[in-house]
């Protein structure tokens, strides 16, 4: 038997599938999708079984070495979206497959992730046994149980129960220990509104559709979804539910958990390795019927599967920024798709992609225009910081400081949002105006005053603050700009209140998402400040202000998006306040007060925003009236790099010519941990020829170790 191997090496060059051979022995245990050892060269690597057949055009093949898994790991569907993703993203497949896997399940030599168990006993031989007292004790548990624990029977006896192990009265069973476990509550539904009930019977469940909810901050688009669920479980399929940041996982799995119990599994990235172990293999054994996770959840190994929700559809997290460049919106459409299920995307501000696509019928259109009991959308104001600041106030305005003390007088709760990491975005020296900046990176240093360190937040590197200037050697330097951590400190000195901050720096530590979440929501705090992590998809009852410290940050970043996520942003944020029976009320600090992203916010008109924006993408040939693709040209070699990226535009230029291609131009961060970066642009219509090109491309430069070509299709960033 011969069987195609692809190995761990993720190496363009290395890209293709290998031969070997198996030995007579290991034949019986072979099939497509396991993961075995093989040598390769000098080395020894695991791979993943990806053929089968009777003879190959190699000659004196190599033997596999061992077989990892008896139990297939990449079922034929999984193998099949794989191809595709290779296809689409122009990635090495080996990387579009371990991308699907937990890291005990990656091909990945010397990865070991221990199962847990625990340690039962059951009746052996007990005739013609002459018990003590201990020992009859112990025998008698067994009366009216099958398996008893060894730490009751060690309760009892441990000199005992040895004894009867030995003497074979007893014998050890191991059941797996799983590392998560749920709270097995079942049927906690809600009673629908006419509305949700309106739109879950609008849902054709055998079909292959793809429906977008379109439905406003609080209007009850979870409770649809455990609805369609509910539904689905009932006709004896399974189901996935995605959401974007790993904050909003431990409200969803309370609520599902409370109706479904155990039934449900969770994928994510706060998961230990060894849980992401457990959870994926309760879900390809079928013990799981619902998969909740983040992006890489659609891969989920879920068997005869109903439906696919996707919530908060319009967030980027849902595409990954590092090989391979998938996104899980599309995954998720090709699961539909082959599977003949529904696919269901819900936001309160949808992607203009995916609005653009229900407009013109692609998508199926589905609305929610009232809040659960009519209560009304929260009240919001825009106060313009040009003027605040000629008052002095340069952090918190007037309105905003007044409405802090109205809420803690009446115990209501506050949610603050500033999305900037940090105490300050950057340091200067006062007297020459050097800036510190990361050595790595084109990029300044953040400071963090709660460790007192500068740090990059691209490569990681990290330095304690200087007090001398090194350009000068003078003592001015200044902190400048405004971060959270800084914005906590001027709470804590303005409000005798109790202020939680939550963001990347804060929630480090394994369950500190869920801790903080529940903390606020038992009221423990007042205040909750935070970055973009606050803004989505969080419910607390008792929150009646929502403040966007600077709603500037997003708007001013260089990117044709800007716009659009800021609006979301805002849109998102002010939808935290007056969920429940208590008016909300929003507060906008601006230096932009006229920009339509923040009056559109103000007004809660989404489809206000999407015409005016819509235009100016028209206009400047944006998504969605053209696609991009991204090229990312990389190197050390500065001269190199820029003499390179340059043929690459005049042959893009020569067999691309219907296509309109900008650049070569130095990425948004041009210098990235000692690497720079071009990038070239392509918008385009059709790929007729693009894909042709590209791979031509990628081929060209697969062995050149001097610069590096990355391609990403409708990219985040650039």
């Amino acid at each position: 038997m011969i069987v195609g191997v692809l190995v761990e090496i993720t190496a363009k060059s290395v890209d293709k599938v290998f031969d070997y051979h198996v030995s007579g022995e290991l034949e019986s245990d072979i099939k497509i999708g396991i993961r075995v050892e093989v040598p390769f060269g000098r080395m020894k690597l695991e791979g993943f079984v990806v053929e089968i057949k009777e003879n190959s055009a190699v000659e004196n093949l190599r033997d596999i070495i061992r077989i990892i898994d008896k139990d297939i790991i990449l079922n034929s569907e999984l193998l099949e979206i794989g191809k595709i993703m290779h296809k689409k993203t122009l990635a090495s497949l080996i990387s579009c497959y371990q991308v699907m896997l937990p890291k005990a399940l990656k091909a990945k030599k010397n990865v070991n992730i221990n199962k847990r168990y625990d340690v039962y006993y059951k009746l052996g031989n007990i005739s013609d046994y002459k018990f003590n007292i201990k020992q009859q004790e112990i025998v008698s548990l067994f009366e009216h149980n099958k398996l008893v624990s060894r730490k009751k029977l060690l309760e009892i006896s441990s000199s005992s129960l040895k004894t009867l192990l030995n003497k074979g009265v007893l014998i050890e069973v191991l059941r797996e220990h799983y590392r998560l476990h749920y709270d097995n509550v079942d049927g906690n539904f809600k009673v629908l509104t006419e509305d949700q009930e309106r739109v879950v019977n609008s849902i054709d469940l055998n079909s292959s559709d793809t429906y977008l909810l379109h439905g406003v901050t609080g209007s009850g688009k979870t409770e649809v979804y455990i609805s369609l669920i509910d539904k689905v479980i009932k006709k004896g399929q399974n189901a996935i539910m995605l959401v974007p940041e790993i904050a909003l996982t431990p409200q969803m799995i309370s609520r599902f958990s409370s109706v479904f119990g155990n039934s449900i599994a969770t994928l994510h990235s706060a998961l230990s390795e060894g849980e992401k172990y457990d959870e994926y293999r309760r879900i390809s054994r079928g013990e799981a019927r619902i998969v909740i996770g983040a992006r890489s959840a659609v891969f989920a190994p879920l068997d005869n599967i109903g439906i696919i929700i996707i919530d908060e559809e319009h967030s980027d997290s849902y595409k990954q920024d590092n090989n391979p460049r998938y996104n899980a919106k599309d995954i998720a459409i090709i699961r539909s798709k082959r599977g003949a299920f529904p696919l269901v995307m819900g936001s309160a501000t949808p992607s203009l992609d995916s609005y653009a696509r229900a407009q013109k019928g692609v998508f199926k259109l589905l609305e929610l225009k009232k809040r659960v009991n009519n209560q009304k959308l929260p009240k919001v104001m825009v106060v313009d910081m040009n003027s605040e600041v000629k008052k002095g106030n340069h952090y918190f305005s007037t309105l905003l400081e007044e409405s802090i003390k109205e809420r803690l007088k009446k115990e209501e709760q506050v949610i603050l949002l500033l999305n900037r990491r940090g105490y300050s975005p950057y340091i200067t020296c006062v007297n020459c105006g050097h800036v510190v900046k990361c050595p790595n990176c084109d990029i300044t240093l953040t400071y963090h005053k709660s460790s007192n360190t500068l740090r990059c937040h691209y490569c990681g590197y990290g330095d304690k603050i200087k007090d001398i200037c090194p350009s000068c050697g003078s003592k001015s330097f200044r902190n400048l700009g405004l971060g959270v951590e800084k914005v906590e400190e001027l709470l804590n000195e303005k409000f005798s209140a109790r202020v939680l901050r939550m963001d990347i720096d804060t929630t480090t530590k394994k369950g500190s998402h869920k801790k903080m979440i529940e903390a606020f929501k038992n009221h423990e705090y007042d205040i909750l400040l935070g970055t973009q992590i606050v803004a989505k998809g969080l419910d607390f009852p008792n929150v009646t202000l929502v403040g966007v410290i600077n709603a500037d940050t997003s708007l001013n970043i260089p990117d044709f998006r800007s716009s659009e996520n800021t609006f979301s942003l805002l849109s998102q944020v002010a939808g935290r306040s007056g969920r429940s029976n208590k008016i909300g009320e929003v507060i906008i600090q601006t230096y932009n007060k006229d920009h339509y992203a923040i009056n559109y916010a103000k007004s809660h008109d989404y489809v206000g925003f999407y015409n005016t924006e819509m235009n100016i993408r028209r206009n400047l040939k944006y998504p969605p009236y053209f696609y991009l693709c991204y090229i990312r040209i990389s190197g050390t070699n500065y001269d190199y790099l820029s003499i390179e990226a340059n043929k690459i535009k005049k042959s893009l230029d020569k067999y691309l010519q219907n296509n309109i291609i900008l650049g070569p131009s130095p990425a948004t961060i041009f210098k990235v941990n000692k690497v720079y970066r071009y990038g070239i642009i392509i918008k385009y219509k059709t790929d007729n020829n693009l894909y042709k090109v590209l791979n031509i491309l990628v081929d060209h430069y697969k062995n050149n170790n001097k610069i590096n070509i990355d391609i990403d299709f409708n990219p985040n960033h650039f």
